[in-house]
């Protein structure tokens, strides 16, 4: 059960990836602005991201990488922060001496979003709803500004533009990592070498804006969310472990659910016929993967992050005008069986820019992960990366 409990839950998921780069170690390091203005208009005080790095910025610093992360993600993309962790980073089959992206030659980085998901984990430094207002001594709540896609760019790039770095080799990002490069290269297109947007597509269309209102609904129907006024009271974990449960259902694809539990039994010799206690158990490994992931993380962060994912266009404008202003090759990433960007969105977006006269490299992921298998198989598009990089 504990092993199935692992798969089912996103971060848990990256214990099977194989430790091949225990030599691969960094540190996390915190970035801080004074003062940071966002799309909408509104000015955030005191903003703190962590990030992260491996490999060495060479002297005219033109050999940097940046990695972007996912929804429930963050800055830890490879390597280890000790010898002893149980996990690397979520990309490291891809990242480090000698792979794909071979920290060897280049310096990638990676940075925490604004409104991280993790506030509990302390890996995570992150500015949001949970941060404490400095006009008023207590946490934002709701009253922190709505944030985007783009808002996330913008704390990236004082990051940086602060080590001294004007153009990146190549940005690349998974899910919401993938919408971050996408923007990378519409809004900075003179900054991006090269684009490798993973399990994404150029925009989140009205499928996608409905399944995120489905995610954050078990938080406001939760009595203690109170509106977002529950920072020390009793915070509404129970329907945040909710909508985890329902984004590691979605994020993963039909074929691993039966493959991995099919109708068994929670427990052995109970009928789930016989009582509504009496559970199947993908129900209750489920359960445990939302329950574990509530105890890291904070349910207004991840309504924030639904709002940023739901507007997001390239570009900002219309998805049209936003193809128009990307310049960078792009290497597109994605899986046949993914719910959450199915293909034929990506496969959408990958024309349009081909329509526009980007340069489009398309690679499949083969698994029954569906959306995971952009981070969990990653092995499988080596090849491709290191041809893509080498071009």
């Amino acid at each position: 059960m504990k092993k199935l409990f692992a798969a089912a839950l996103v971060s848990a998921a990256l214990l099977a990836l194989p430790a091949s780069a225990q030599s691969l170690m960094t540190e996390k390091k915190v970035f801080e602005l004074p003062s940071f203005t966002t799309q909408s208009g509104k000015t955030i005080k005191g903003v703190k991201v962590g990030w992260e790095s491996y490999g060495t910025l060479n002297a005219d610093k033109s050999n940097a990488i940046l990695i972007c992360h996912f929804f429930s993600g963050n800055s830890h993309a490879a390597g280890k922060y000790k010898e002893a962790d149980a996990a690397a980073g979520y990309w490291d089959a891809i990242i480090g001496p000698g792979k794909a992206i071979d920290t060897n030659k280049y310096f990638v980085l990676s940075s925490d979003t604004l409104v991280n998901l993790a506030t509990g984990d302390p890996m995570t430094t992150t500015t949001g709803p949970a941060s404490i207002n400095p006009d008023t001594g207590k946490p934002y709540g709701m009253d922190f500004p709505i944030v985007t896609i783009r808002d996330f760019v913008e704390v990236q790039k004082a990051l940086v533009e602060s080590l001294g770095i004007k153009k990146m080799v190549m940005v690349a990002g998974a899910s919401m990592g993938g919408l971050q490069t996408y923007e990378w290269a519409a809004s900075h297109p003179e900054m991006v070498g090269k684009a490798m947007p993973v399990i994404s597509s150029a925009e989140a269309d009205g499928n996608l804006i409905g399944w995120l209102d489905i995610w954050a609904s078990p938080i406001r129907l939760d009595p203690n969310w109170n509106n977002g006024d529950y920072y020390g009271k009793t915070p509404p974990n129970a329907g945040l472990a909710q909508a985890l449960k329902i984004v590691t259902l979605h994020a993963n694809h039909g074929d691993w659910a039966n493959k991995a539990f099919g109708r068994k039994p929670a427990k052995e010799g109970e009928n789930p016929v016989s009582g509504h206690d009496k559970r199947y158990q993908i129900e209750t490994v489920l359960d445990g993967a939302g329950a574990a992931r509530a105890k890291v993380s904070d349910a207004n962060h991840f309504l924030y992050l639904a709002k940023a994912n739901q507007t997001f266009v390239m570009g900002g404008t219309t998805l049209d005008e936003g193809v128009k202003k990307i310049k960078a090759p792009m290497l597109m990433i994605y899986s046949p069986k993914d719910l959450v960007f199915p293909p034929a969105r990506v496969e959408d977006t990958a024309k349009r820019l081909k329509d526009a006269g980007v340069s489009v490299t398309q690679v499949q992921l083969q698994g029954d992960r569906g959306h995971l298998d952009g981070v969990l198989s990653m092995s499988q598009a080596e090849g491709a990366i290191r041809e893509f990089l080498a071009k």
